[in-house]
C-alpha cells in the first residue's frame, strides 16, 4: 500500500473509464449492426447468410492483417509517448499510414486476383444459391479495402493516445448509415446481398475520411504532418512491422483457420452453415468485454513499457484482467437469459436454432472461464514487444488444436458444427496455460527497448 501511494500512475480510474467506456460502445455498436445486418439478409434466405457469413469471413482475415498493423504502429507511437517524445511518436504515425494506404490498394488488387480461388478452392463446394450470393457480395466489398485499412491506423493511434470516444463517435456515424442504408436497399429496394454491400462499403470510405482529417489534427499528442511525408523510413517502418508483422500473422492465421475450418462446417450442410453464421455474430457479444479492455490494455501497457515501468506494467495487467472477467461474466449471463428471444427474431428453422442454442451457451460458459486468460495476457505481451513468442503459441495452438481437434471432434467424432466450437475453446485453454506462464516468468520483459 506504502508503494502504491509514491508512484505517479500514468493513468487514472477516470482515464480508464474514458478509454474502456467508449471502447465498449464501438465494440457493441459493430457487432449490433453486424447482427441486424445477418437479420436483414436472412429475408433474403438461409442461403444469401450462408454466402454473406462465408465472404465476411475473409474480410475478417484481412481487416485483422490491418489492425495488427495498426497496432504496431500504435505500440511504437504508445512507447515513444510514454519516453515523453511527441516528435518520434508522430513521425511513426506518418509512416503506419503511408504504409498501410500501399499495402491495402496491393491487397485489394491481390483479391481480385484471387476471386475464384476464393470462391471455388477455399469455400469448396456450395450449393447453387449459395455460391452465386457469395460471388455478387464479394465483388462489391473487396472496394473498401483501402477504408477499412485507413479507418483502422488512425483509430489505433487515438487509442493509442488514450482517447477512444473520437472513434466511438465515428463508429456511430458509420454504423448508422450501415443500417440505414441496409434497411433501404434491402427492404426497400429488394436488393438482396447488394443491397447490404454497397452501404458497407460507403460507410466505411466514410469513416477512413473523417478518421483520417482528425488524425491530421496538429495539436494532438499523436498526429499526422501537415506535410505528411511519402518517403519510407526504413528504421522506423522496420519498427512499426516487429510488432505488427508477427501480430499479422497471428491474426491472420487464426482467420484463414476458421476458413479452413468453414470448409468443414459447409460439409456438414446448409443448416450447419447458418447455424455457425449466426453464433459467430451471437458469440461476439459474449466477449465484447474483453474486447474492448485488450484494446485499452495496448494502449496503457505500452506507454508503461516506454516509460520503463515494470511495477505499471504489472499493476494494470492484473486491474484489466479482472476488469474482463467481471465484463464478461455479466454480459454472458444477460445473453442467457435473452437467448430464446434473440433466436426467434432469426426466424430459423428448429434445427439450426437447436445446434445455435447448443453452440451459444457452451461458448459462454468457455469464455467466463479462459478468454481473459487467453487473450488478455497476450495484450502485455504483445505491448512489451514480446510479439515472437505470442505468434508461435497461437499459430502452433491453432493449427494443432484449434483445426485439428475440429476435424476429430467434428467429424470423425460425429459432433458436427458443434464439435468445430468445442475445439475452438481446447485452443483457448493451451493459449491460457503459455501466456500465464510467460508472464509469470517475467521473459517477456528481456524485449524492452
Amino acid at each position: 500500500m506504502e508503494i502504491s501511494q509514491k508512484i505517479n500512475y500514468l493513468f487514472s480510474n477516470a482515464d480508464l473509464k474514458k478509454l474502456i467506456g467508449p471502447l465498449i460502445v464501438e465494440q457493441l455498436l459493430l457487432i449490433i449492426v453486424g447482427l441486424v445486418d445477418s437479420i436483414m439478409v436472412a429475408s433474403v434466405g438461409e442461403a444469401a447468410v450462408s454466402a454473406v457469413s462465408l465472404v465476411d469471413t475473409i474480410m475478417v482475415l484481412i481487416t485483422q492483417v490491418f489492425i495488427a498493423l495498426g497496432t504496431g504502429g500504435a505500440v511504437v507511437a504508445g512507447q515513444y509517448l510514454g519516453q515523453k517524445n511527441e516528435k518520434k511518436s508522430c513521425e511513426a504515425s506518418d509512416q503506419l499510414m503511408l504504409f498501410l494506404m500501399v499495402s491495402s490498394v496491393g491487397i485489394m488488387i491481390l483479391g481480385y486476383i484471387l476471386k475464384n480461388f476464393i470462391l471455388y478452392k477455399v469455400f469448396g463446394t456450395l450449393e447453387n444459391d449459395v455460391m452465386n450470393y457469395a460471388t455478387t457480395y464479394l465483388l462489391i466489398v473487396f472496394l473498401s479495402i483501402p477504408g477499412i485499412a485507413i479507418y483502422n491506423g488512425a483509430a489505433a493511434l487515438f487509442r493509442a493516445m488514450g482517447n477512444s470516444k473520437v472513434t466511438m463517435k465515428i463508429s456511430i456515424l458509420m454504423n448508422s448509415v450501415n443500417f440505414v442504408g441496409n434497411a433501404l436497399l434491402i427492404y426497400g429496394l429488394k436488393w438482396g446481398v447488394v443491397g447490404a454491400a454497397v452501404p458497407t462499403v460507403l460507410s466505411r470510405y466514410l469513416a477512413a475520411i473523417i478518421a483520417f482529417y482528425l488524425i491530421r489534427n496538429q495539436s494532438l499528442q499523436i498526429h499526422i504532418s501537415e506535410k505528411m511525408s511519402f518517403r519510407f523510413d526504413r528504421g522506423m517502418i522496420k519498427r512499426i512491422l516487429y510488432i505488427g508483422i508477427p501480430n499479422g500473422l497471428e491474426n491472420s492465421m487464426f482467420q484463414l483457420g476458421k476458413i479452413v475450418v468453414l470448409n468443414l462446417v459447409a460439409s456438414f450442410g446448409t443448416a450447419a452453415i447458418a447455424a455457425n453464421a449466426v453464433s459467430n455474430c451471437l458469440a461476439l457479444f459474449q466477449i465484447v468485454p474483453g474486447m474492448a479492455i485488450g484494446q485499452a490494455d495496448l494502449a496503457v501497457v505500452s506507454q508503461c513499457v516506454g516509460a520503463d515501468d515494470e511495477y505499471q506494467t504489472r499493476y494494470y495487467t492484473k486491474k484489466m484482467l479482472k476488469l474482463t472477467y467481471i465484463g464478461i461474466l455479466i454480459t454472458n449471463i444477460i445473453i442467457f437469459i435473452t437467448l430464446n428471444p434473440i433466436l426467434d427474431i432469426y426466424n430459423l428453422s428448429q434445427e439450426t436454432a437447436r445446434i445455435t442454442r447448443d453452440i451459444i451457451i457452451y461458448h459462454g460458459i468457455m469464455a467466463i472461464i479462459f478468454w481473459p486468460l487467453s487473450f488478455m495476457i497476450a495484450n502485455t505481451l504483445r505491448a512489451s514487444n514480446d510479439v515472437k513468442f505470442c505468434m508461435i503459441v497461437c499459430i502452433l495452438s491453432m493449427w494443432i488444436f484449434r483445426i485439428g481437434f475440429s476435424y476429430i471432434i467434428g467429424k470423425y467424432m460425429g459432433l458436427g458444427v458443434f464439435g468445430v466450437w468445442v475445439a475452438m475453446t481446447i485452443d483457448w485453454v493451451v493459449r491460457s496455460g503459455f501466456f500465464v506462464w510467460r508472464y509469470l516468468s517475467g521473459r517477456w520483459k528481456l524485449h524492452w527497448y
